[in-house]
């Protein structure tokens, strides 16, 4: 029975090969995104291609803006060796419509920027009092409250 040899990393050569940094690395086991990784005698993590992987896809997914929950469920269910297909699609419309939404939102406020630009315009600039100049639009023209 011989040996399999396996291509081993450090978390620093991880880190290189992923684009990422080792603090992203070790927070993305801390909260479960990647499991304990093996160590070695001197007490080093230790990971091989099969981490690089799952790193990348953590990584893809949380750029995506996958919640950090729902990238734990697709991992589980590619654990368990079931297809995360389904979920996966899910999440990718989600996430469009929620830019969809975000991109309506930053049209309304540019919108708003611009009038309240436009009408600031139109007041003096040395007005001390903030009675009669643009920062009075401020909180006398802003339609909409802040989040």
């Amino acid at each position: 029975m011989g040996n399999i040899w396996r291509q081993t990393m450090q978390i620093k050569e991880l880190a290189q090969k992923t684009g990422l940094t080792e603090k992203t690395i070790r927070y993305y086991e801390s909260v479960g995104l990647l499991p304990p990784p093996r160590r070695l005698p001197n007490g080093y993590r230790d990971y091989d291609e099969s981490d690089v992987e799952r790193v990348r896809f953590v990584a893809g997914a949380r750029r995506l803006g996958f919640a950090i929950d729902d990238v734990q469920e697709i991992l589980a269910l590619r654990d368990r060796r079931e297809a995360p297909c389904r979920v996966v699609l899910e999440l990718l419309i989600q996430k469009a419509d929620e830019v969809q939404q975000r991109i309506a939102e930053l049209k309304r406020l540019e919108e708003e920027l611009r009038r309240l630009h436009a009408l600031g315009q139109t007041f003096p600039t040395d007005d001390v009092d903030g009675k009669n100049c643009v920062c009075h639009l401020i909180s006398t023209e802003v339609t909409k409250p802040a989040p």
